[in-house]
């Protein structure tokens, strides 16, 4: 059908056609009106315009790039504004209004005490200090060591720590103190970092490694002497001339010649020096020239150790007074065990492993003394040491047999801890006689927790629940527990109700035997003879040293507090360095675990070397 087309042409009208008639209003809606050039009437306006409502033009804001409704505009920039506003009345609210701080838990006894114990070496540091040591009544002092003593080849001895109350520097002792330290920052730096004391600790080793390198020519590969120990002890047979044990002075204050003791053929203090020397250039690794000069230094003390036999302290010399060396095949042990995780080379490894070796040292045999780690027997620490790495490396061939034995002797002496078994006695409040009721106990408790809680922690990495005794089998806590049970009978849960750690709790000694705490810093220079009223008064140390833990109760639990019986009173390095690792191993969350990979940095990838083929067949 064809209908007539207003505008010429005609308009075809199909019924067939597929548009409907809606469709075609759409369609004819998108006309172009500016291109109609006629007038039209009102019934073609309302048939192409639509609905008289659609008249009404719509407004648009014209932003420049683009034409914007003006509805769509206005509730855009009404909707900016309103959120502008909330979001300061918010701010406001929020800084006008008292917050609420989420409080992280307390720090538990443990890093407590941690920060505490190791401000002990402040108080212990020799030589000129550095002006951030944080002891307000300590000083420069032993400025003159080496210096006054003609006979020595190391004019230059100043720094260092004293040992205990006195001001007497003893190597063997210092250096197994160093060593401790350093082994428990390799396995717990990550906790030190956490309670904040990482850098301080790393500080005080320096400062002690410092020392020991002063101590020998530590540029030589070869050497023929060491400085054993400055200032001498020997009160016995009436001597009056002054030293450090015969005078009470404060270091800073002494007057008196300090003699210089050196030592030709001293093997234990020579391989115990290297053992300090390598385990601190595991910890300052990523200072390499520093590390390096640790290592060298190592080196040359531990082949000295083995070309010049002998025990430092033999032939009645002063050392043997105070600290008597029994032998030097542990040392052997110990020094050859950190040198290989030092350097890599398997030859120190081969050493340490020796039957021969590990038989002279004990390893073979018990003895009631079997199993304690002390500043003269390492054996203990070094079948833990060497047993880390059976456990996490497995290096096989030529090694296991005695990493084998070592690691079963470890787990004899980890039962021996436990109170289920009768290897020692224990006083009725629960401290174990590692010493069997002798003077001084607690240098040992501390050093047998820490072995416990580093033993516990490293089955827990190598993914092994526990160990056996015998037909039984204990789980790693057990041996966490026990270390837990003998620090906190230190930190004061005892009969006596006593922490044997100066400054830790409200309840401490007060008379501690050192001569530095004992007397005041009033200006007063007293002498020689001067200083006993401080050493005999019954009244408190007039200054706090803090951190120091005390030689420790008897066998009853019993203690006295009096500044003149050095075996309740008088702290010493090798104890509080036991006590710093003990107490960073039980620190913090125990979701922190040991470092596993630091200690093995320097060795090489371990591949088993197969055992030698057997004998031809005959018939």
């Amino acid at each position: 059908m064809y209908g007539r087309d207003p505008w010429g042409g005609p308009l075809e009208i199909n019924a067939t056609d597929s548009a409907t008639d809606d469709d075609r209003s759409r369609n004819l809606q998108d006309l172009d009106r500016a291109a109609l050039s006629r007038p039209l009437d009102e019934t073609q306006q309302s048939w192409l315009l639509g609905p008289g409502e659609q008249k009404k033009k719509k407004k648009y804001v014209d932003l420049g790039c683009i034409i914007v409704s003006r509805k769509i505009f206005v509730w855009t920039v009404g909707t900016l504004l309103v959120s502008a506003l909330l979001a300061g009345l918010i701010t406001l609210i929020v800084k006008t209004v008292p917050r609420h701080h989420h409080r992280h838990s307390p720090p538990d006894n443990y890093t407590l005490a941690l920060h505490k114990a190791l401000m002990f070496f402040n108080a212990q540091r020799s030589g000129k200090l550095p002006k951030h040591n944080n002891v307000s009544w300590r000083g420069n002092s032993g400025l003159q060591d080496g210096k006054s003593d003609p006979s020595v080849l190391m004019k230059d001895l100043v720094g260092g720590y004293y040992d205990a109350g006195d001001a007497i520097k003893f190597n063997f002792p210092a250096s197994f103190s160093m060593t401790m330290l350093s082994w428990s920052v390799i396995e717990y730096s990550a906790k030190y970092e956490a309670a904040g004391e990482l850098n301080h600790v790393k500080e005080i080793i320096k400062w002690g490694t410092d020392y020991l390198l002063k101590t020998f020519n530590n540029t030589a590969d070869t050497i023929d002497r060491i400085a054993a120990q400055v200032g001498i002890g020997d009160t016995s047979g009436g001597v009056s001339a002054p030293n450090d044990h015969y005078c009470w002075m404060r270091p800073e204050d002494i007057d008196y010649p300090r003699p210089v003791y050196e030592c030709h053929s001293c093997s234990d203090l020579a391989a115990e020096m290297a053992a300090a020397l390598a385990s601190a250039s595991i910890v300052f690794k990523d200072n390499k020239a520093y590390s390096q000069k640790l290592v060298h230094g190592a080196r040359t003390l531990f082949k000295f150790a083995r070309d010049q036999r002998g025990r430092y302290s033999a032939g009645g010399s002063d050392p043997a007074l105070f600290y008597n060396s029994s032998s030097y095949w542990d040392e052997f042990v110990w020094g050859g065990a950190w040198l290989y995780y030092a350097t890599g080379n398997s030859s120190y490894l081969q050493l340490a492993t020796h039957p021969k070796l590990a038989k002279h040292a004990g390893a073979f045999w018990g003895g009631p003394d079997y199993g304690v780690l002390s500043w003269d027997n390492k054996l203990a620490g070094a079948q833990v040491l060497l047993s880390r790495l059976r456990l996490f490396l497995s290096p096989g061939y030529p090694y296991e047999e005695i990493l084998s034995t070592f690691h079963n002797q470890t787990s004899i002496i980890m039962c021996s801890f436990l109170p289920v078994f009768t290897s020692f006695n224990r006083t009725k409040g629960g401290l174990i006689q590692l010493n069997h009721g002798r003077p001084q106990p607690l240098q040992y408790v501390v050093n047998a927790a820490f072995l416990a809680a580093l033993y516990s922690d490293y089955l827990d990495a190598a993914d092994t629940p526990g160990w056996y005794c015998g037909p039984n089998f204990y789980s790693t806590d057990v041996l966490r527990e026990f270390a837990k049970t003998q620090i906190d009978y230190i930190l004061g849960k005892n009969p006596r109700k006593m922490s044997y750690v100066v400054g830790f709790g409200n309840h401490y000694p007060k008379h501690v035997h050192h001569r530095g705490a004992s007397i005041p810093k009033n200006k007063i220079k007293y002498n020689c003879k001067g200083g006993w009223k401080w050493r005999d008064t019954s009244k408190p140390n007039p200054n706090t040293l803090v951190g120091a833990m005390v030689a420790g109760p008897d066998k009853h639990d019993g203690f006295r507090d009096v500044r003149t019986n050095y075996n309740y009173t008088e702290p010493t390095l090798a104890g509080n360095a036991g006590l710093v690792a003990a107490l960073v191993a039980l620190s913090g969350d125990k979701a922190t675990v040991i470092d596993k990979n630091t200690i093995f940095s320097a060795v090489p990838p371990m591949f088993p070397t197969p055992p030698p083929p057997p004998a031809p067949w005959k018939p």
